[in-house]
Protein backbone atom coordinates (compact mmCIF):
# COMPACT_ATOMS: atom_id res chain seq x y z
CA UNK A 1 0.00 0.00 0.00
CA UNK A 2 1.79 3.22 -0.85
CA UNK A 3 1.12 6.12 1.10
CA UNK A 4 1.60 9.15 0.62
CA UNK A 5 1.92 12.37 3.35
CA UNK A 6 2.30 16.46 2.44
CA UNK A 7 3.39 18.89 5.02
CA UNK A 8 5.51 22.24 4.99
CA UNK A 9 1.66 24.36 4.13
CA UNK A 10 0.78 27.33 6.20
CA UNK A 11 0.02 31.39 5.40
CA UNK A 12 2.82 33.39 3.78
CA UNK A 13 2.75 36.70 2.63
CA UNK A 14 2.89 37.51 -1.35
CA UNK A 15 6.86 37.41 -2.56
CA UNK A 16 7.53 34.88 0.22
CA UNK A 17 8.70 31.29 0.06
CA UNK A 18 7.35 27.92 1.35
CA UNK A 19 8.77 24.70 0.80
CA UNK A 20 6.87 21.80 0.85
CA UNK A 21 7.55 17.96 1.02
CA UNK A 22 5.81 14.78 0.46
CA UNK A 23 6.94 11.97 2.36
CA UNK A 24 6.25 8.15 0.04
CA UNK A 25 6.05 4.42 1.46
CA UNK A 26 4.91 1.18 -0.05
CA UNK A 27 6.94 1.64 -3.76
CA UNK A 28 10.65 1.71 -4.54
CA UNK A 29 10.73 5.43 -4.72
CA UNK A 30 14.08 5.85 -6.60
CA UNK A 31 12.18 4.07 -9.82
CA UNK A 32 8.96 5.75 -9.38
CA UNK A 33 8.09 9.68 -10.84
CA UNK A 34 5.89 12.30 -8.70
CA UNK A 35 3.92 14.88 -9.26
CA UNK A 36 2.73 17.77 -7.38
CA UNK A 37 -0.56 19.43 -8.19
CA UNK A 38 -3.26 22.04 -6.45
CA UNK A 39 -6.45 22.73 -6.51
CA UNK A 40 -8.07 26.33 -6.12
CA UNK A 41 -11.38 27.22 -4.51
CA UNK A 42 -13.74 26.79 -6.62
CA UNK A 43 -11.64 25.42 -9.85
CA UNK A 44 -10.22 21.93 -10.92
CA UNK A 45 -6.85 20.45 -9.96
CA UNK A 46 -4.35 21.76 -12.19
CA UNK A 47 -0.72 20.23 -12.83
CA UNK A 48 2.31 22.14 -10.98
CA UNK A 49 5.35 20.12 -11.30
CA UNK A 50 6.24 16.76 -11.97
CA UNK A 51 10.10 14.98 -11.65
CA UNK A 52 11.24 11.51 -12.72
CA UNK A 53 12.64 8.53 -10.23
CA UNK A 54 15.78 9.72 -11.21
CA UNK A 55 15.20 12.96 -10.18
CA UNK A 56 17.01 13.64 -13.90
CA UNK A 57 14.11 14.75 -15.66
CA UNK A 58 11.25 17.92 -14.63
CA UNK A 59 8.35 19.21 -15.64
CA UNK A 60 6.77 22.33 -14.73
CA UNK A 61 3.84 24.81 -15.77
CA UNK A 62 3.62 27.56 -17.10
CA UNK A 63 2.08 29.57 -14.33
CA UNK A 64 5.40 28.03 -11.94
CA UNK A 65 8.07 28.39 -14.26
CA UNK A 66 11.03 30.21 -12.85
CA UNK A 67 9.26 30.32 -9.34
CA UNK A 68 8.61 26.99 -8.23
CA UNK A 69 11.34 23.72 -8.08
CA UNK A 70 10.65 20.17 -7.73
CA UNK A 71 13.81 17.72 -6.40
CA UNK A 72 13.66 14.46 -4.75
CA UNK A 73 15.23 12.55 -2.16
CA UNK A 74 15.59 8.93 -3.02
CA UNK A 75 17.70 8.31 0.35
CA UNK A 76 14.69 9.62 2.28
CA UNK A 77 12.06 8.80 -0.07
CA UNK A 78 10.68 12.61 -0.14
CA UNK A 79 9.95 14.98 -2.62
CA UNK A 80 10.29 18.92 -2.48
CA UNK A 81 8.32 21.55 -4.06
CA UNK A 82 10.15 24.93 -3.39
CA UNK A 83 8.13 27.60 -4.14
CA UNK A 84 9.25 31.12 -4.55
CA UNK A 85 7.83 34.22 -5.40
CA UNK A 86 4.47 33.70 -4.36
CA UNK A 87 0.96 35.25 -5.32
CA UNK A 88 -2.44 35.07 -4.11
CA UNK A 89 -2.65 32.86 -7.07
CA UNK A 90 -0.49 30.59 -5.73
CA UNK A 91 -3.25 30.01 -2.82
CA UNK A 92 -4.60 26.39 -2.85
CA UNK A 93 -4.38 23.01 -1.72
CA UNK A 94 -1.33 21.11 -2.89
CA UNK A 95 -1.12 17.49 -3.59
CA UNK A 96 2.12 15.09 -4.22
CA UNK A 97 1.16 12.05 -6.38
CA UNK A 98 2.92 8.56 -7.75
CA UNK A 99 2.63 8.27 -11.70
CA UNK A 100 1.84 5.25 -13.66
CA UNK A 101 4.99 4.32 -16.41
CA UNK A 102 4.16 5.48 -19.93
CA UNK A 103 1.73 8.10 -19.38
CA UNK A 104 1.45 12.31 -19.40
CA UNK A 105 3.24 13.73 -17.37
CA UNK A 106 0.27 16.71 -16.95
CA UNK A 107 -2.43 14.56 -16.70
CA UNK A 108 -3.98 13.54 -13.43
CA UNK A 109 -5.13 10.42 -15.03
CA UNK A 110 -1.74 9.35 -15.35
CA UNK A 111 -1.25 9.68 -11.42
CA UNK A 112 -2.15 6.69 -9.19
CA UNK A 113 -1.89 7.43 -5.31
CA UNK A 114 -2.33 10.63 -3.78
CA UNK A 115 -1.79 12.38 -0.54
CA UNK A 116 -4.22 14.62 1.64
CA UNK A 117 -2.82 17.60 0.75
CA UNK A 118 -1.37 20.79 2.37
CA UNK A 119 -3.21 24.12 2.36
CA UNK A 120 -0.95 27.05 1.04
CA UNK A 121 -2.61 30.36 1.46
CA UNK A 122 -0.36 33.30 -0.13
CA UNK A 123 -1.58 36.87 1.79
CA UNK A 124 -1.48 40.13 -0.87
Amino acid sequence: QVQLVESGGGLVQAGGSLRLSCAASGRTFSYTSMGWFRQAPGKEREFVAAISGSGGTTYYADSVKGRFTISKDNAKNTVYLQMNRLTDEDTAVYYCATKRGGSSWFNQVAYDYWGQGTQVTVSS
